[in-house]
């Protein structure tokens, strides 16, 4: 499951910051960020899923919009012909297409951010909700935003809210917490750099994105760990 961090500012004049960490299967191919699709989504870049073609993480410079997706249980009966894949959900919120009450894949929580605002869209497979975070600094993962019963997010949200992002290398006060949680076991519940295994499948972090998104500023950057599911000093394109 992975891990957002994502600061909204208390005015218009600073850009929103995020901190994105992806668990996935170490065997499912993936490309890191690009501008995948010309065609469909012309002007978004992201992280491709290879198998599926869709995205993780999407971002539009000019549109000034981003959107990072995390997995969520998924309470409906559906059979699996009768869902899609999850991967266009983040490339049509980049692009400006709204979610719809109704989608069509499985459970997901959706990470939507603009120059100066933010929202997760949380999709159960039975009913969807949306919450605008408020100014702050907060932390989703599989469940609910800044949800006190997710371990992970109990144990490391107050630190990253005492290290407000700031400077050029903001990003730097939160990677320094991110890799002290890696002490833990990565099937730790409260572990954010996580190696475990779900009904035989594994899902390991694979990668960490940082970005900015404000009127005066986009930036987005990926790094990989060079061995899935274990920390590795980030060096962030």
């Amino acid at each position: 499951m992975c891990t957002v961090i994502i600061s909204v500012p208390d005015d218009s004049s600073s850009p929103v910051r995020l901190l994105a960490v992806r668990d996935e299967d170490p065997g499912r191919p993936w490309d890191r960020l690009g501008p995948w699709w010309p065609q469909t989504h012309p002007g978004v870049i992201g992280i491709r899923d290879a198998r599926a073609g869709g995205a993780w993480l999407a971002a539009n410079e000019q549109a000034r919009t981003l959107a990072v997706l995390l997995n969520r249980h998924d309470l409906s009966d559906r059979r699996d012909d009768e869902v899609t894949t999850r991967g266009a959900v983040a490339l049509d919120a980049a692009a400006g297409r709204a979610v719809g009450d109704s989608p069509q894949t499985r459970g997901f929580n959706l990470v939507e951010v603009t120059a100066h605002t933010a929202r997760v869209t949380a999709w159960d497979g039975l009913c969807s909700r949306t919450t605008e975070l408020p100014p702050g600094i907060h932390m989703v993962a599989h469940d609910d935003v800044d949800d006190p019963e997710t371990p992970r997010i109990a144990r490391w949200l107050p630190e990253f809210q005492d290290a407000a992002p700031a400077g050029a290398a903001w990003w730097k006060p939160w990677l320094d917490i991110v890799e002290r949680t890696a002490d833990l076991p990565g099937d730790d519940p409260a572990a954010i750099i996580r190696r475990q295994s779900f009904e035989g499948v594994p899902s390991y972090s694979l990668l960490v994105c940082v970005a900015s998104v404000g009127d005066a500023e986009f930036d987005v950057r990926d790094a990989p760990f060079t061995t899935p599911g274990t920390w590795t000093p980030a060096a962030l394109r």
